[in-house]
């Protein structure tokens, strides 16, 4: 079968008899588990220095407390996003809350270090898909139109639910003590995890009937649609390389005032805070700019994310040139505002690129490449580099990366049309040439 470039759409809307009003409560309660999964897993951060005093531990084995979460997120996110694509996805979102905020309430009643490292173990089982498999429900049940923007601001929560965290985490373990700000996140959790199931119904976000949607060979094959074709793992390797910015800015922001403003840790912690609050309002402004750029042109939200990688590059390397002073701390923020506004595009265009019986998966499969490329190395290697150089000079280094996520998006753009045709034609399996070759025909 022969594809032409001006007919070809992206892949098929998933939200068709789906009512909006539905969708909407859909989101909310799927948002307000992120926010609790965030919550749960930053609120720690708050009560470090309570549980240092308390019960004599060292900063590595504090970080454990933290690292532990990460580490299982790491490993289980693609296994337990697989098994949730299999076994349903609502059943297996409102499990996973459960867990982490029983698993959160276990810190609260830990009475020592080793009770809440295991604890801390199960907060991380019980997170380690919930991101991925949360958004594929998301991205489901509304119109393909809008996938970017209800996708970037799904994945703000988690800025969101980090900033409450720590926040309100550490109010309440002045007033109350530590181990209710625990317990406080645990129930909000619990009662959550309780309504999911109750509220949305598997058979209503994702019908019998799209089974008869997609084209018979995609879907023999659904898994193959994951790593099938150029532009769907160019999008995972380009929002990687982005996010080495956002993270690597993220850690070491506090640090960077600390030094250069003479700010305190608190004072520079709060400013920190706001400029992560502007990664979150601007990966959904970003988002819902893409969608209404997008809707005559499906390549308009790749060009859009070559524009938020350069733009952030352009911005944050002008405030680095700047002394130091309202101007810099100004740039900073609208680069922070541009930095993530990748996140609903590439996740669009991951959607539009593979199966939606494996978005779970495909989702998975961006966060491990995200933490692979991205988070994990990232403040790492700010960090060497600022050994050498200063910090200031390796924050001048870091938004060079955007550059290389631009340029992965340009080779995306090159590609997106024929490899949605391919998707849509079942040609996943085929050579890339062959299958290009079919299209332009």
């Amino acid at each position: 079968m022969a594809f032409h470039h001006s007919t070809v759409a992206d892949e098929m809307d998933t939200s068709i008899g789906i009512p909006r009003r539905y969708a909407w409560i859909v989101f909310v309660l799927t948002f307000g588990l992120l926010i609790s999964d965030y919550m749960s897993r930053q609120v720690l951060n708050a009560v470090f220095p309570i549980l240092k005093n308390e019960w004599t531990l060292s900063d590595g084995q504090l970080g454990l407390l933290s690292g532990i979460v990460a580490l299982m997120v790491g490993l289980l996110t693609i296994p337990l996003s697989l098994l949730a694509d299999r076994f349903g996805r609502v059943k297996s979102l409102a499990l996973m809350a459960g867990l982490w905020s029983l698993a959160t309430l276990g810190c609260a009643l830990a009475q020592n270090y080793p009770e809440m490292l295991f604890a801390r173990f199960l907060v991380g089982v019980g997170e380690a898909a919930y991101g991925s498999v949360g958004v594929a429900v998301v991205v489901s049940v509304f119109p393909k139109s809008m996938r970017a923007t209800l996708a970037s601001a799904f994945m703000a929560g988690a800025m969101f639910g980090s900033v409450l965290g720590i926040s309100i985490g550490g109010a309440i373990a002045v007033k109350l003590g530590w181990r209710w700000s625990f317990a406080s996140m645990a129930l909000f959790g619990l009662v959550l995890a309780a309504l999911y199931p109750i509220i949305v119904k598997e058979a209503r976000i994702a019908p019998q009937r799209l089974a008869t949607i997609a084209n018979k060979a995609t879907a023999e094959r659904p898994l193959r649609t994951l790593y099938g074709t150029r532009s769907v793992i160019a999008a995972y390797i380009a929002s990687g390389l982005q996010t080495f910015v956002v993270g690597s800015m993220i850690v070491w922001m506090p640090s960077y005032f600390n030094r250069y403003y003479a700010m305190g840790e608190g004072k520079a912690g709060v400013m920190a805070g706001v400029m992560v609050l502007c990664c979150g309002v601007g990966a959904i402004l970003c988002g819902m700019l893409s969608d209404r750029l997008s809707r005559q042109s499906p390549l308009r939200k790749i060009e859009m994310s070559m524009v938020f990688c350069l733009g952030s590059c352009l911005l944050m390397s002008l405030a680095l040139m700047q002394p130091v002073g309202t101007l810099q701390l100004v740039l900073i923020g609208l680069a922070m505002l541009l930095v993530t506004g990748i996140n609903g595009p590439t996740i669009a265009t991951i959607a539009n690129l593979t199966h939606y019986k494996v978005h779970g998966t495909a989702f998975a499969t961006l966060t491990l490449v995200n933490n692979l490329i991205g988070l994990a190395p990232g403040p790492f290697l700010t960090g060497r580099v600022s050994d050498l150089i200063g910090l200031h000079g390796a924050f001048q280094l870091i938004p060079l990366m955007s550059i290389a996520a631009a340029a992965v998006f340009f080779y995306i753009r090159c590609h997106y049309l024929d490899d949605i045709a391919r998707v849509q034609g079942g040609k996943v399996a085929e050579a890339p040439g062959k299958a290009a070759m079919e299209v332009s025909s």
